[in-house]
């Protein structure tokens, strides 16, 4: 049996894989990547790393075996069809007669058009067959903390999302969630509903970057229209803009509180606050 997590080397894999290694022997544990050099250090430490791309299903056929637990880490292409990307893993899982497939998808309560494909991934998992847990994963802490640098450019946090609330978490405390699912009992046909302890507001976020910044960081609250332009501005595509600032509209109508306790359940400690999270990228 082994415990197999694609996308291995991107931000919210790494993660599983560094924790993984806490709780299991690392021959337990198979990497799949697109670029076996960017795993050449889990492959020193152990890891066995399988190559295999969502574009081409056909990289995933044998790759799993009877009995494995599978993390599949949602694709970040969304111009590429991520449902029919999901499908090639789902479809090779079922075949291999895996013991557990769990997919990181969205908030249940999420109708922004970023959830779509995550409904569309859900289904065919349901339908599959195959035993799942659906990590619905809130938004991310990094998602603001990493693009640090217009905010403290311009003293200004600037968003669509009114007064609305977002209950965050770190992707260490998501990956924790994910290796409590994988090395865990009980899991199978559980929907897991995860976000941070407390959720904030933009106005509470700009509060905190003055408070340990030193500076006058305001909120400035701006439409869904204006947003997508600030976006494209930027050089992000139309459909990419539009997609995120759709989530601000979703944040101004409380679609992404999550207030179920099962984060911090599953990993068994509070999840790390909005605060730790800009101390360490102010840091750098």
């Amino acid at each position: 049996m082994s415990i197999v997590v694609t996308g291995a080397t991107g931000h919210l894999g790494r993660h599983v894989v560094e924790q993984l290694l806490e709780k299991v022997p690392a021959e337990q544990i198979t990497a799949v990547v697109r670029d076996t050099a960017k795993a050449a250090d889990l492959a020193a430490r152990g890891v066995r790393i399988a190559r295999a791309d969502y574009n081409s299903p056909a990289s995933f056929d044998g790759l799993f075996s009877a009995g494995d637990k599978v993390l599949l880490i949602s694709g970040n292409e969304f111009d590429k069809g991520r449902v029919q990307q999901h499908k090639g893993v789902i479809d090779a899982a079922g075949a291999a007669g895996v013991a557990l497939l769990a997919y990181t998808s969205a908030p249940g309560t999420l109708t922004a058009a970023l959830a779509d494909d995550h409904r569309g991934t859900e289904q065919l998992l349901l339908d599959s067959g195959v035993p799942y847990a659906l990590l619905r994963n809130g938004w991310y802490h990094e998602n603001y903390t990493e693009n640090l640098a217009p905010v403290l450019e311009h003293d200004a946090v600037v968003a669509a999302a009114g007064e609305g609330r977002i209950s965050s978490a770190s992707r260490a405390d998501y990956a924790a969630a994910a290796v409590a699912v994988l090395t865990g009992e009980g899991h199978e046909n559980k929907t897991y509903e995860l976000g941070g302890d407390t959720p904030w507001s933009f106005a509470e976020y700009a509060a905190e970057l003055s408070r340990q910044t030193g500076r006058e960081i305001a909120y400035q609250a701006v439409s869904v229209e204006a947003l997508t332009s600030i976006l494209t501005g930027a050089g992000l595509p139309e459909p990419v803009a539009q997609m995120l600032a759709g989530v601000d509209a979703s944040i101004e109508k409380g679609e992404l509180v999550v207030s179920t306790g099962d984060l911090s359940r599953l990993i068994g400690r509070p999840t790390t606050p909005l605060s730790e999270a800009v101390a360490a990228a102010l840091k750098g």
